[in-house]
């Protein structure tokens, strides 16, 4: 089974990075892949167990259920339910652990999936690169743009 594993430490605050990533449903305004998104049957986007129903740019639509948010500890897991996409029983976790000498932030962003063998070289990569890559730099760019 892959794991796949991205790290950074950004130059921001603990909370404000947080208060960016927490709400499961946000990340339409954040990472650069995703094009819109909304939590089905009205239920509240940080209840665990609820379902995000979102559209990628490219046009593909997933569905991913939150598995557990902790504030105490700024990580959440979610797992994938429904992708067109080959990666199956994929779950993902993404933590923030104060880097407290400069008030910045460390985020670690993991998961683990199946797929087709012949698939499993290009689909790391996908993971890496497109949702766990990308979407950190993103995140980065987004709250150091208002950091003072």
């Amino acid at each position: 089974m892959p794991s796949v594993m991205t790290s950074k430490v950004i130059p921001a605050p603990i909370d404000t990075v947080w208060n960016m990533v927490r709400m499961f449903n946000g990340h339409d305004h954040w990472h650069p892949i995703v094009a819109n998104s909304q939590i089905e049957k009205g239920t509240a986007e940080d209840q665990i167990g609820c379902v995000r129903n979102f559209k990628l740019s490219s046009g593909e639509e997933l569905r991913e259920k939150l598995l557990t948010l902790s504030d105490a500890e700024t990580m959440f897991r979610y797992c994938l339910i429904e992708t067109p996409i080959p990666l199956y029983n994929y779950v993902a976790e993404l933590r923030l652990i104060p880097a407290t000498l400069q008030n910045h932030c460390f985020i670690h962003w993991s998961a683990r999936f199946q797929t087709p063998k012949d698939q499993t070289k290009a689909l790391i990569n996908l993971v890496q690169n497109s949702i766990q890559r990308a979407g950190i730099q993103a995140i980065e760019k987004k709250v150091t743009a208002h950091v003072d």
